[in-house]
């Protein structure tokens, strides 16, 4: 309804970037989306406060930093991201399954980063 007042030729975007297509046609979510899906996930992962900070800076959540996982979460998985506090912090794949996680080694990886919050402060001239 907002860019119904806007001439067409004058409008570029309204509203939130929920991510990116790729060039091989797949899309990736942007953390701009964090705030409206989190409420809404299925599967969540809850880091330790050691790994929240690693997670921030952009790398993956080891079995190490793994504070809960909720059940049934297969592998490549698309899950959100929760500090302990339950603050969303981002997103990310499972790549371990929840029964998995349970017997694998404390240095494997459980789940791939994709975006997070960091990235506001990282890449604020390039985020739209």
């Amino acid at each position: 309804k907002a860019a119904a007042s806007v001439p067409r030729e004058s409008l570029v975007a309204l509203g939130t970037c929920f991510g990116k297509f790729t060039k091989t046609q797949k899309f990736r979510l942007s953390v701009t989306a964090l705030d409206f899906l989190a409420p809404y996930a299925k599967h969540k992962v809850w880091v330790k406060p050691g790994s929240e900070q690693s997670f921030l800076y952009g790398n993956h959540v080891l079995k190490s930093g793994l504070g809960r996982i909720t059940e049934n979460t297969a592998q490549y998985q698309g899950v959100v991201v929760y500090s302990m506090a339950d603050v969303p912090l981002g997103f990310g794949v499972a790549a371990k399954s929840t029964q998995d996680c349970r017997k694998v080694d404390p240095m494997a990886i459980v789940v791939f980063h994709q975006a997070d919050v960091g990235e506001y402060v990282r890449s604020e001239d390039t985020l739209t």
